[in-house]
């Protein structure tokens, strides 16, 4: 199969304009940088002690156009430093995965690989005392080092039998990571994986599904995690013809949100029937006192129905589904209309009843690849059923932003947002912070970097303990 597939791949059509998640505001860097002593508009605040790493897609070499998805580029993080409300150091570094250690005539990695897939490039997250680089469908975490060095490719000290997540969501009170893994070569099950406190799995829960469905990402709740089986599908066809990201939209499938209990059986799933649509990325998830099940997401009409070479949903919005597990139905309601993504919030609330949401603004018109992202960023009140729009600026564009609780005992909202914004008026990045509770007011620090960081997926910050 893998020589057909690489066969075809070669015989794909020749594409009518470049591909523009190799060019323009997603042109790859080409080496890796450190930066001492970065400049500072405003004062970063001395709460403030720890690393911002943010990881994304950055081919590296000759990339062929035609072949060429986003969410396949080879791993690069990003990070800065702060300490003493000083910037101590910006770095980029590659992961090292089999193909990036070739491409740079060095040594291979150490650590175990499952299959042929090593390529982590999704979500960077600290856990144990550790850093690991993430990806879905099948490789492993790969371990790096505080300086973004890659260590080894680590699948938790060998405790991982089965594939992982690039979304695993920590419960604050039991410090347990929980996450639903699939493997795009296996159609029939998934995975609940649990990650206790000391970095060790403790569970691996296989459920069963049909069609191979692509599970980006899942939530918690403090009985549930919650299972987003939906018509996104791996599809053998796609990958015969050569296109390295097999998935496609399949409308004819059912679409469903499985509720799985935390610490019993698979076989006991309440799946509960949803209106067709694709969640990469949820908010939070919490149990109400009458046994609801509420999870905020953004909510995609489609996903992988019209282009091989990025996300192209026609429309996306903020929703929050009611899920009644007795009667087995949910209920859609649209809090913000606008296309958005990356929806963030305190996760000091990760499983329980929270107000504040936050997400990046996406364009407003039907999905054109040529479409680079919006200048904004959105908070969401809940409770009140408002949001406040935060614009960077002509030619601004964020990433997304994470929240930081300004103390561990702070209420909800008070910190910081913090996360990248490329400046393409003069081609360089700045890592921003702005005050949460104040989210429209000029920033409360610019953090600048002389050079573009190209647009990537997730970024978290982890404290200096």
């Amino acid at each position: 199969m893998d020589k057909v597939a690489t066969f075809n791949r070669r015989r794909l059509p020749a594409l009518e304009r470049p591909n523009p998640f190799l060019n323009g505001i997603h042109t790859p860097m080409s080496s890796e940088k450190t930066l001492y002593s970065l400049r500072v508009e405003g004062e970063i605040p001395a709460s403030l002690n720890g690393r911002y790493l943010r990881i994304g897609p950055n081919p590296i070499g000759h990339t062929d156009p035609r072949s060429h998805h986003w969410f396949l580029g080879d791993g690069m993080t990003h990070g800065i430093k702060l300490e003493g409300g000083k910037a101590a150091w910006y770095r980029n570094r590659w992961v090292r995965s089999t193909a990036v250690s070739k491409a740079l005539n060095e040594a291979p990695i150490p650590g175990p690989r499952r299959g042929t897939a090593d390529n982590a490039n999704t979500n960077i997250i600290g856990h144990a005392g550790r850093t690991y680089a993430l990806v879905e469908a099948g490789a492993w975490p790969v371990e790096l080092n505080d300086e973004l060095e890659t260590i080894a490719h680590n699948p938790f000290d060998g405790t991982l039998d089965v594939s992982f997540s690039a979304h695993p969501h920590l419960d604050r009170d039991t410090r347990e990571l929980h996450t639903v893994c699939y493997d795009a070569s296996v159609k029939h099950k998934v995975w609940h994986v649990v990650v206790d406190s000391a970095g060790k799995v403790i569970r691996q829960e296989a459920i069963p599904v049909e069609g191979g469905p692509t599970i980006h990402d899942c939530q918690i709740t403090q009985k549930y995690v919650l299972v987003f089986d939906l018509p996104a599908t791996v599809s053998m066809k796609k990958m015969l013809a050569g296109y390295p990201l097999p998935f496609e939209w399949n409308p004819s499938r059912p679409a469903r949100v499985g509720l799985c209990p935390r610490a019993g059986s698979a076989a006991d799933t309440i799946w509960c029937d949803v209106d067709p649509c694709y969640v990469f990325h949820t908010a939070n998830a919490y149990e109400t006192e009458d046994g609801e099940v509420i999870v905020d997401v953004v909510a995609h009409d489609s996903m992988y129905a019209r282009s091989n070479m990025g996300p192209d949903s026609k429309r996306s919005c903020f929703e929050r589904w009611t899920i009644d597990p007795t009667i087995k139905q949910v209920v859609r309601k649209v809090i913000h209309d606008q296309n958005q993504e990356f929806p963030r919030y305190d996760e000091r609330l990760s499983g329980k009843a929270y107000r504040y949401a936050y997400s990046v603004g996406l364009p407003s018109e039907d999905y054109n690849e040529l479409s680079i992202g919006a200048t904004t960023l959105y908070k969401h009140d809940l409770a009140q059923s408002t949001t406040e729009t935060h614009d960077f600026g002509i030619n601004r564009y964020p990433g997304e932003f994470v929240f930081v609780a300004r103390t561990d005992d702070a209420k909800e909202d008070e910190g910081w947002l913090v996360g990248f914004v490329v400046d393409l008026n003069d081609e360089h990045s700045e890592l921003v912070i702005l005050n949460a509770e104040k989210f429209t007011d000029h920033p409360t620090a610019r953090i600048h970097i002389p050079h573009r960081i190209p647009p990537g997926f997730h970024g978290n910050w982890i404290p200096v303990i």
